[in-house]
C-alpha cells in the first residue's frame, strides 16, 4: 500500500474544475496501447524493410511511444511515427480495412489489436486518481475526462467509472467535431466549455507531452504532469506547473 502522504492541495476557491486524461492518469490500459502499437509497427516495418531492401529497428515500447504516439489521436500517431522513419504512407480513408498499408488501415489495424487485449486482459485503474476524483467531486470539483481513444466510453465502463465525470471527450468526438487532437488543445477546451468552466480556473492533468503541451497552449490555471516513466524534465519543459509520480501527491480542499 502506498502510504506517501499528500504533498500538493488543489483548492476549490483556485479552480472549479479538474479534467484528467484517461490513459496512464486514471486506468493502466496504456501498457494495453503500448502492446498494440509495437505488434503493428513491429509487424509492419518487418514487412515494409524487406520489399524495399532496408532494415528498419523495432519499435520502442518507450521511446518511440512516448515521442510520437503517446496523447495524439490514432491516426496523427500513426503518421507521426512514420515520418521519424521517413516512410511515406497514402493517408487513405478513416473506412480502409486493417489490411491496406495507409495511415487509416495502420491505425485501425491497431484499434482491432487494442480491442483484443483490452477483451483478454481487462482494465486496471490507479486506486489513487480514483481516490482523488471522489474527494475532488465531494468539494464540488467538476469533474471530466479527456482521451484521444475512440475506446474511452468503453474502457470507463469496464473499469466502472462512467459516473465520476459531468462530461466526455474522446476521440469519437475529436472526428465528429472535426476537433484538433493533442498537442492542440481542443480537446481540453471542448470538455470546459461542456461544464461551463473558464480554463483559467480548470486544471488538467496528464501523463503525455502532448497533452501537457495542450493544457499549457490552452490557457488553463494549472497543468499538472504525471511522471510514471522517468520523463519529468520532459513533461516540465513541454509546460507542467507541477510533476507528480502518483495523484497520491495530490488532495482536495
Amino acid at each position: 500500500m502506498n502510504t506517501q502522504t499528500a504533498q500538493h492541495v488543489l483548492r476549490r476557491s483556485d479552480y472549479d474544475a479538474v479534467i484528467f486524461d484517461l490513459d496512464g492518469v486514471i486506468t493502466q490500459t496504456a501498457t494495453l496501447h503500448k502492446l498494440a502499437w509495437k505488434a503493428l509497427f513491429d509487424d509492419f516495418l518487418e514487412s515494409y524493410g524487406s520489399r524495399h531492401g532496408e532494415t528498419q529497428p523495432s519499435f520502442d515500447a518507450d521511446s518511440d511511444y512516448r515521442r510520437y504516439i503517446d496523447g495524439k489521436a490514432r491516426y496523427d500517431g500513426v503518421a507521426s511515427f512514420l515520418a521519424s522513419r521517413s516512410i511515406e504512407l497514402p493517408y487513405g480513408d478513416p473506412s480502409d480495412g486493417p489490411e491496406l498499408e495507409t495511415v487509416c488501415g495502420l491505425g485501425n489495424k491497431k484499434n482491432e489489436l487494442y480491442r483484443e487485449l483490452l477483451a483478454r486482459l481487462g482494465v486496471e485503474v490507479y486506486p489513487s486518481t480514483v481516490d482523488l476524483i471522489h474527494a475532488l467531486r465531494a468539494k464540488t470539483f467538476a469533474t471530466a475526462v479527456v482521451s484521444a481513444s475512440r475506446n474511452c466510453a468503453e474502457v470507463l465502463e469496464a473499469a466502472g467509472l462512467t459516473n465520476l465525470f459531468d462530461t466526455r471527450v474522446d476521440g469519437i468526438d475529436l472526428e465528429r467535431m472535426q476537433l484538433r487532437g493533442k498537442p492542440e488543445p481542443d480537446s481540453f477546451l471542448e470538455a470546459a466549455r461542456r461544464i461551463g468552466v473558464e480554463p483559467a480556473r480548470a486544471v488538467v492533468v496528464e501523463d503525455a507531452i502532448a497533452g501537457v503541451e495542450a493544457g499549457r497552449k490552452g490557457g488553463f490555471g494549472c497543468v499538472i504532469g504525471v511522471d510514471r516513466t522517468g520523463h519529468a524534465e520532459a513533461l516540465k519543459a513541454a509546460g507542467a506547473d507541477l510533476v507528480v509520480t502518483d495523484l497520491v501527491e495530490l488532495s482536495a480542499d
